[in-house]
């Protein structure tokens, strides 16, 4: 049996950007999401880094076009969802944990943290939650 020399040299990662389609799915998913949290229009624009108007638009279902930004705001808004269903085995608690106070954000809750207005502040809960949870 001869042997045969493995490739070791890691892979360069390059993500899949986000397509259309699938930006506006998670928008969609988003914008449910925020009627369970209890999110005003105001604060989702805001965590969206749009203007209201153009947020109310789009709710109403005229989608506009979603750069970039918008698409990771999505994404680490789902990933934040994602995290507090595996942390909380009652939807509601992880709902409610968005509003509640939280000394790991010096007493602010989640949502305050959220409403800095920057994809940083998404990513700072995302980061907190992954790592609550243990990153599995």
């Amino acid at each position: 049996m001869a042997l045969h020399q493995l490739e070791t040299k890691a892979q360069d990662f390059a993500p899949d950007p986000i397509t259309d389609a699938e930006a506006a799915a998670m928008l969609r998913a988003v914008l449910t999401l925020f009627e369970k949290w209890g999110v005003i229009d105001e604060e989702a624009a805001t965590l969206l880094d749009l203007p209201v108007r153009t947020y109310r638009r789009w709710k109403s279902g005229q989608l506009g076009r979603l750069d970039r930004d918008t698409k990771a705001r999505l994404s680490n808004l789902l990933g934040i969802h994602k995290a507090l269903r595996l942390l909380f085995s009652e939807p509601q608690r992880g709902y409610d944990w968005i509003k509640a106070d939280n000394a790991a954000f010096n007493g602010q809750s989640a949502l305050s943290v959220m409403l800095g207005g920057e994809l940083t502040d998404l990513m700072r809960v995302r980061r907190y939650l992954d790592a609550e949870r243990g990153a599995w």
